[in-house]
């Protein structure tokens, strides 16, 4: 299937928070969906990159709808906040923080009705340009077992499984998935190639 028209955005803070607030409301697999206030504390004073996939709308093509998302941000070796405290300590004995930089994909989807046109994809490696340009050495990525078509989307895009946590209540379904790529001039190469394969 060919690739359907999008747009890229890439949002500021303020702005990019209240649109993924209320874009979270049509992605309904998330049980708790982000206040625009916490995407906000969160993504404050350190870098970090909010991008949108927007396309016509097939009835009225003059109108564009953000279809997929991706929120991204450093994670640091002495993060303060105890969530993400917590998240390097689960990841210190797979991932290398000290002297590297590390990138955390910490929210992303496609609406239902949007998967496999290449959205997640074109978001991503939209990314990836932009990490590489600004140093860093490695993107992170966590989900759960129960999330089918976000780890075959994360596979098909080179993200290998670099440790799976059980849940408390050992249930497979809910274990903790956590992906990561490493990031090098041959990941631009590789988006490229994809391009030129695509009609």
């Amino acid at each position: 299937m060919a690739d359907s028209e999008y747009f890229i955005r890439e949002y500021p803070l303020q702005q990019g928070a209240l649109e993924i607030a209320y874009i979270e409301e049509f992605f309904n697999e998330f049980p708790k969906r982000k206040t625009a206030a916490e995407i906000e504390a969160r993504l404050r004073d350190r870098e970090m990159q909010i991008l949108m996939a927007e396309v016509p709308l097939p009835e009225d093509p003059s109108v564009m709808v953000p279809v997929s998302y991706k929120v991204s941000h450093e994670l640091t070796n002495d993060e303060r906040d105890p969530a993400l405290a917590d998240l390097v300590d689960r990841l210190r004995d797979v991932v290398e923080f000290r002297g590297r930089r590390i990138l955390y994909n910490w929210l992303g989807a496609t609406r239902r009705d949007w998967r496999g046109q290449g959205h997640f994809r074109a978001v991503t490696e939209q990314q990836e340009v932009w990490a590489l340009a600004l140093g860093f050495d490695e993107i992170i990525v966590k989900t759960k077992n129960r999330y089918f078509d976000m780890r075959a989307a994360l596979a098909s895009l080179q993200f290998n499984v670099i440790k799976v946590e059980l849940a408390d209540n050992d249930d497979p379904m809910d274990a903790k998935v956590y992906l990561s790529k490493r990031l090098g001039p041959y990941v631009l190469d590789a988006h490229r190639a994809a391009k030129q394969v695509r009609s």
